[in-house]
């Protein structure tokens, strides 16, 4: 009988400790999301070499036409993608941030608007008649393009660029603010 306590003496502990460690992790998670309060504490010195200027836009997330890598980072943080190319004869690089947004029903992304079970499609909405070489027939109803998982009632989450910014000589030389694909 001790053997058994023990045995699950240890495994409660475990799981306890797992739990623990679990909840911990999720903590420093929620706690560390990357804004730009954090970026410029976390890299006060890279803040300070800044202008006057720059650190006021840095401060609100924004930037502007000349503006170093460096102070795009602590205002906007890391994107999601870099491309290389060449802009006016020189290399340059683009930065690309991208968010994930919910497909609203009957958008381009979640495109057969009106299509589904009941309605268009789904069971009984077409009935097919075809004749074999046999002289063998059957009926079809439903739809032949039908898939219970394409139409879903929970639309998809996309990731769409939201906003871009090019560098050349390491210093900013466009930037565009995206508009959404859908509204």
């Amino acid at each position: 009988m001790t053997d058994q306590v023990a045995a699950v003496s240890f495994f409660m502990k475990t799981i306890s400790k797992t739990l623990l460690l679990g909840l911990t992790a999720g903590a420093f998670c929620l706690t560390s999301c990357e804004t730009v309060e954090n970026r410029i504490s976390e890299h006060q010195d890279m803040f300070n070499t800044l202008s006057p200027r720059d650190q006021a836009l840095v401060r609100q997330g924004q930037i502007r036409s000349g503006m170093s890598m460096n102070a795009v980072w602590l205002a906007w943080g890391s994107p999601a993608q870099k491309t290389y190319g060449e802009m006016r004869g020189r290399q340059s690089e683009t930065w690309i941030y991208v968010e994930s947004r919910t497909a609203p029903y009957g958008s381009a992304y979640y495109p057969y608007y009106g299509y589904g079970p009941g309605f268009y499609g789904g069971f009984g909405s077409v009935g097919v008649v075809r004749t074999h070489h046999h002289g063998r027939s059957f009926v079809f109803f439903g739809d032949p393009f039908y898939d219970p998982f394409y139409y879903s009632y929970i639309p998809p989450t996309i990731s769409v660029p939201y906003r871009t910014v090019t560098f050349s000589s390491g210093r900013v030389m466009s930037f565009q603010y995206l508009a959404p694909p859908y509204r």
